[in-house]
């Protein structure tokens, strides 16, 4: 969850963005119904050698007041071996609060072998994950996301995922942390590393982030990100009269 804005989304307005970027991890809330929200960011990682930099979006749609789904991927990355597009993929998000200041949810996700393969964009088949998510407001104005779960399904061993991540906001500013590790499987190497970023919040419906992770394994590299997230507004009504969900104006 963006540390500028690390408050329990029941009390949010439903135009506030609320972003998972620029962390590996996402938060247990969700977009309002009938909302749609675009993250999207540049990410240069130094191998040791000439940069790799990348161009990540994730277009998320609130469905109802526990379900979103996302459309997420790398459109464009470009490194010596050349330029291509990366795989793309989709995220179910259910959520469920346990507290007005703690709630969970459970992430499957799917990625489509859209990327060139050929330059290693892409893992040239397609892939499933299920992630769990622990989300918690502590005091001091500060946020707590934790999720563990499983990437690679499709490809062999699947790669275990463990993030934990942290966020203090101070006004329209904000710090966030992040610890993450992805084990090694059949659909790629392991990886981990050490975010530290910063967002500032122009407008309530804008959050812009800029970071530096320090790799934490061998075979890594430093990375470099920079992005933002903006609350596009309501893109439709949600009508359910036979199934007593809440107005699309409320999470």
């Amino acid at each position: 969850m963006g540390a500028a804005l690390a408050a329990p989304c029941a009390a949010q307005s439903p135009r506030t963005a609320d972003p998972e970027r620029p962390t590996v991890a996402t938060h247990a809330y969700a977009v309002a119904p009938g909302y749609v929200e675009l993250e999207q960011g540049v990410r240069v990682i130094d191998p040791g050698g000439p940069p790799v930099t990348s161009w990540e979006f994730n277009l998320k749609l609130g469905v109802t007041p526990s379900l979103q789904v996302a459309f997420f991927g790398t459109a464009l990355t470009r490194s010596p071996a050349g330029t291509g597009a990366g795989d793309v993929g989709f995220a179910f998000k259910v959520r469920r609060d346990l507290s007005p200041r703690a709630a969970v949810a459970l992430v499957p996700q799917l990625t489509l072998p859209t990327g060139r393969a050929a330059l290693g964009y892409g893992a040239g088949r397609a892939l499933g994950g299920l992630v769990g998510v622990l989300s918690a407001d502590l005091p001091g104005h500060l946020h707590l996301d934790v999720n563990a779960g499983v990437l690679g399904l499709g490809a062999g061993v699947p790669q275990g995922l463990g993030t934990v991540s942290g966020g203090v906001a101070a006004g329209r500013f904000g710090v966030q942390s992040e610890v993450y590790r992805i084990g090694p499987g059949g659909a790629g190497a392991g990886q981990s590393g050490w975010l530290l970023a910063g967002t500032v919040a122009p407008a309530p419906w804008l959050v812009l982030d800029l970071g530096h992770v320090v790799a934490l394994s061998s075979g890594g590299g430093a990375q470099w990100v920079a992005g933002g997230t903006v609350n596009l507004g309501r893109m439709f009504k949600w009508r359910a009269p036979l199934t007593g969900l809440r107005s699309a104006a409320t999470m």
